[in-house]
């Protein structure tokens, strides 16, 4: 089949290059003068299965007036005019049950697992190398209540088999020894092993090469104006360089999924939520972090990339505002500080943000679509990165006619509309 992707980012590049491995003529259109320039330049690195979760869950309300209230918060709400916004929060806000959060969790953390084992088969295949780590992620809780709190998630854990471990302060120490003059501050912590790092822009560029070597045609700087169709067939991507026609349609634009697909009368619940980060070089190897640390109570991940510290987090809800917000750079800073105080060289830090793609419950939204020729790869939110290879490789075989190697209950379009969903 001749496909066309829309998006180069590392959804895009990924599930271009297995629909090329599978045969298929493929062309990417992006804007971008290059792959992965927008949100998955300079993300937090992690490739994060075990740590994959739905920001609704019990509780979360209360927190988010906890969080809104805190100097350092993880949590920021710029009000805007705007009733996609507000649509969305209270989306999330119904999605804050535990029932709800059982469900978006298992839903999640499905496809993570998944992605992480096509990641690892895709190292073998291609021995593609992006600073890559397989040394876990250590979720550090800094009150007992949080670390009691991770019997609910421990539960899901257990359920599909996701290793874990938990960990009084001479434990994580075993894993971060960079933490020893800090230890204090923690009551305990949650160990990932199965978790891994590495650089999201370095990955998506190299799998790029090797796409275009098995036939991929990516085209940049090209603006993707609407879709056109006719009936229940899309016929074909409005540019500012011409129509682009082809079999299938595969959109993975991320937040700006949801403008284009009301050009042919869909509706989704994708929304912006702005992240930032930091990257900054080790000065001392020793004093640095051994892989991915998230700071539970602030929601920030510092993450070894190489001779790099990058340290991601904040959730910001301004829309598309892609403007550096200094105030979102001083908890950074106070984060990897606090940590690793000695491990890098903060004033010579490089300030980033991007536009995470959120769904009011958490999953992704992959699959097709009531267009017959339409589908979708959006709505990853934070883990665009650890669900890149599970979803490139998921899309793949299933626009190919083949059976899936996992369940995708609750992954399409129809879980919010019925009528927008469609088999295949």
């Amino acid at each position: 089949m001749k496909i066309t992707i829309c998006g180069s980012g590392v959804i895009g590049t990924t599930a271009a290059y297995y629909l090329a491995r599978e045969g298929h003529e493929v062309t990417v259109l992006d804007r971008q003068p290059g792959p992965a320039l927008e949100t998955s330049f300079a993300n937090a690195g992690e490739i994060s299965p075990g740590y994959s979760a739905p920001w609704a869950g019990p509780g979360v309300p209360l927190k988010a007036i906890q969080w809104l209230l805190m100097h350092h918060s993880p949590l920021v709400i710029k009000p805007l005019h705007d009733l996609g916004m507000w649509r969305w929060g209270f989306a999330m806000l119904r999605n804050c049950t535990q029932e709800r959060y059982r469900i978006n969790k298992s839903r999640m953390v499905r496809l993570a697992e998944y992605s992480r084992d096509c990641l690892k088969q895709l190292r073998l295949d291609t021995g593609i190398a992006y600073d890559e780590r397989t040394q876990g992620t250590l979720q550090l809780f800094r009150t007992q209540k949080q670390l009691d709190a991770t019997a609910k998630d421990i539960e899901i854990l257990q359920q599909y088999g996701v290793p874990f471990e938990l960990l009084d302060r001479p434990g994580f120490l075993k894993y971060e020894p960079a933490l020893h003059d800090v230890q204090q501050k923690f009551s305990g912590a949650l160990l990932l092993p199965g978790d891994e790092t590495g650089d999201c822009f370095l990955f998506t560029n190299r799998l790029a090469e090797m796409a275009k070597a098995l036939g991929v045609q990516f085209r940049f700087g090209v603006d993707i104006q609407s879709l056109q169709s006719k009936g229940d067939v899309l016929t074909g991507v409005l540019t500012n360089q011409g129509m682009v026609t082809s079999d299938r349609v595969l959109l993975c634009l991320g937040s700006y999924s949801t403008a284009l697909l009301k050009t042919v009368g869909l509706s989704i619940p994708v929304y912006p939520v702005k992240g930032f980060s930091l990257t900054l070089p080790i000065t001392d190897p020793d004093q640095a972090p051994q892989s991915t640390v998230m700071d539970e109570t602030h929601k920030v991940a510092v993450t070894r990339l190489g001779d790099r510290i990058r340290v991601g987090g904040t959730a910001q809800l301004s829309g598309f505002d892609l403007r550096l917000d200094p105030h979102r750079k001083s908890t950074l800073e106070f984060v990897v500080s606090d940590l690793f105080p000695k491990g890098g060289d903060l004033p010579r830090a490089e300030f980033w943000t991007g536009l995470r793609p959120m769904t009011p419950d958490g999953t992704p939204i992959v699959g097709p679509t009531r267009l017959k020729n339409l589908w979708l790869a959006t709505g990853h939110g934070t883990l665009g990165w650890t669900m890149a290879t599970g979803t490139g490789r998921l899309l793949a075989d299933w626009m190919s006619g083949k059976t899936p190697e996992i369940d995708t209950e609750g992954l399409t379009i129809a879980r919010y509309d019925a009528r927008a969903g469609a088999p295949s």
